[in-house]
């Protein structure tokens, strides 16, 4: 019997709904294939790296080099650690034992530089890390596995070494004149993204670039999604702008409406949807940065994190990804030393309403700082029963996977003092997740109102972290919590019975 009020009868097709998303609060895993796992074929492949690239053992850690003013970049961006799609694919079982949903990969387009940022041509793989083929081979293996794979597109610049860039700078006449920006006034002579010379921008008001990268049915776009994958990331999407990023999202669900369209985006996320489907909320990850540091109080944060949600609405973030680290920023063990304040941020980083993107190597405690340090080789002699760090991740991707309404559950704050607090729940009361934190370096003791009509009065709560009944009751919806110095909680209602009885009995 279905005790459920009327509220619920209307949320429950809602989260059904959700659920059968793949894009909602997907657990994503990503990958710089060239530092990801050593190939098989290395000697065959170096060939592929004539100088002044240079290829590294995987032993060596990467260090920021100089400035080539031949190149127009730095020694850095062509030092490779020789990975490729083939040798990423004989490694797919650690990214599926962790539990991802989603593999996401770095650019790998056929580029000069080591992280591809600088396509040459976008229909081409790069031969370092492989062909088109490897891509197939590479995608079905994955959803082989019951995964999802997103690729990177670099769609508002290019490299300075594309065969259309030299012939556009070098011939008034070039068909391609107009696929780029061409003026004195800027300091290389073409407009550049971030004004970087090696890095010259797409003019994207020309139809005819569209056509290429997204409206044709074989356009670049396109053309990959045909292939089997599952969706495109897309780099410096604010660049993009808004209109642009409409009509290619557009094209993007003409061609496969389950499709992901998620945006590099480094702005408040509102208006920003449904131009894309998601964000990278780097908003979000700021929040709960600064909070993990004690730079932002925790009424504070929970009031940006409330006002966010309203804003930019909880179906669109949960198909945002919640970024902690990545390639162009310090990874997580560098921005929080304290190894307490690493898994406080984590643990919000797997409540709060999104997709939580995982960086690889995060997951085993790798450290490094600025680019290009944060992009050191996987450290696979990491990957041990006893890594602390490795059993934490799992951890919360296992309570991710057992908690639906972490995963697609409406979002409720909790208002505290110096605790932040709120609540993921559905249309069962038996599956909300009350997260607490204290970002504070003292025990905290508060009184919280939990607004949740079915959280039963002297009802008991379930410590989900450590699997055990809690000495925390409900008493007219409030409870007391104490929690230790940089300490979580996370809370659900026990609705199991004691004794034959139980006070939840007509509101599951």
């Amino acid at each position: 019997m279905n005790y459920a009020n009327a509220t619920d009868s209307e949320l429950s097709p809602i989260f059904i709904e959700r659920e059968q998303d793949w894009r909602n609060g997907a657990i994503v895993y990503q990958v710089l294939v060239d530092r990801f796992a050593p190939s098989n074929d290395i000697d065959s492949k170096r060939l592929l790296y004539p100088k002044p690239k240079i290829l590294r053992s995987w032993q060596e850690t990467p260090e920021h080099g100089t400035y080539l003013e031949k190149e127009a970049l730095w020694s850095h961006e062509i030092e490779f650690w020789g990975g490729d799609l083939k040798s990423l694919t004989h490694k797919l079982d650690h990214i599926k034992s962790l539990g991802a949903d989603v593999l996401y990969l770095n650019p790998i387009h056929y580029a000069y530089t080591n992280h591809k940022y600088d396509s040459l041509d976008f229909h081409q793989v790069s031969p370092e890390f492989g062909n088109r083929q490897d891509v197939k081979t590479l995608t079905e293996a994955v959803h082989n596995l019951g995964m999802k794979i997103v690729l990177d597109g670099v769609f508002n610049h290019m490299g300075r070494n594309a065969d259309i860039y030299q012939q556009a700078s070098l011939d008034f006449k070039s068909p391609y004149r107009n696929w780029f920006c061409f003026n004195n006034t800027y300091p290389s002579g073409h407009r550049s993204w971030n004004n970087a010379v090696n890095l010259p921008e797409l003019n994207l008001e020309n139809e005819a670039v569209r056509k290429h990268i997204w409206l044709d049915e074989d356009s670049v776009v396109q053309s990959y999604l045909k292939d089997g994958i599952d969706g495109w990331r897309l780099d410096v999407a604010h660049d993009i702008g808004f209109y642009y990023l409409d009509e290619l999202t557009n094209a993007v669900h003409t061609c496969k409406p389950e499709a992901l369209v998620v945006g590099e985006i480094w702005c408040y996320p509102q208006q920003w949807f449904p131009s894309v489907d998601g964000v990278m909320n780097f908003t979000a990850r700021e929040i709960i940065w600064r909070l993990c540091e004690g730079k932002i109080e925790p009424h504070v944060a929970a009031k940006m994190f409330e006002q966010m949600i309203q804003d930019a609405g909880i179906e669109h973030l949960l198909k945002s990804w919640l970024v902690l680290d990545n390639h162009d920023t310090p990874r997580l063990a560098n921005m929080l030393p304290d190894r307490r304040r690493q898994k406080l941020a984590q643990l919000l980083q797997f409540c709060f309403p999104g997709a939580p993107n995982v960086y690889y190597g995060s997951e085993l405690g790798m450290q490094g700082g600025e680019d290009p340090e944060m992009r050191g080789p996987m450290r696979w002699d990491w990957v041990t029963d006893d890594n602390e760090h490795l059993i934490w991740m799992k951890t919360l991707i296992h309570l991710r996977q057992q908690h639906r309404a972490l995963k697609i559950g409406n979002y409720r704050p909790v208002h505290s003092n110096k605790l932040l607090a709120f609540e993921r729940y559905t249309d069962k009361v038996e599956e909300s997740v009350l997260c607490i934190c204290n970002p504070n370096e003292e025990q905290i003791t508060e009184y919280l109102m939990v607004p949740n009509s079915k959280l039963m009065n002297m009802g008991g709560m379930i410590d989900l972290l450590n699997n055990a009944r809690q000495t925390i009751y409900i008493k007219a919806s409030v409870i007391e919590v104490t929690v230790p110095p940089l300490g979580t909680l996370l809370l659900s209602p026990d609705v199991s019975e004691t004794h034959g009885y139980s006070t939840y009995k007509r509101v599951l």
